[in-house]
């Protein structure tokens, strides 16, 4: 379990990873495709700014997560990874009620699961 859980975290950091660079670099581009329905296409010039600020949090994420697998204290890497996505879980399901039931599913389930499989490893 603790190599799915690790492969969990992985794919979640890299999600995150993936959110920081759309959002903090290609929000008109490629976020204009992943947020077509949400957004319209004029908005997303005037948006930059604030699409780069919530790509710097994706990546704070990310980071988080990289982090906790660097750390050689079994206890230690357990809680930072925990709390890590935790705060995407927490994020996903703020997004879903706010803004779109897609966001559970993309954000929040996967980091949930990696919970699930933290806590069972």
């Amino acid at each position: 379990m603790e190599v799915v859980a690790k492969i969990l975290i992985a794919v979640v950091a890299l999600e995150h990873l993936y959110i920081l660079w759309m959002e903090m670099f290609a929000w008109e581009t490629k976020g204009k495709e992943v947020f077509k329905s949400a957004l319209p296409a004029e908005m997303f010039k005037p948006t930059k700014g604030l699409a780069a600020n919530q790509g710097l949090y994706n990546g704070f994420l990310a980071a988080g997560l990289i982090w906790s697998f660097l750390i050689k204290d079994p206890q230690w890497q357990t809680n930072v990874a925990l709390f890590f996505l935790g705060c995407v879980a927490v994020a996903g399901i703020y997004g879903a009620i706010s803004a779109t039931k897609k966001i559970f599913f993309v954000q929040a389930l996967p980091a949930i699961l990696a919970i699930i499989a933290v806590l069972l490893k």
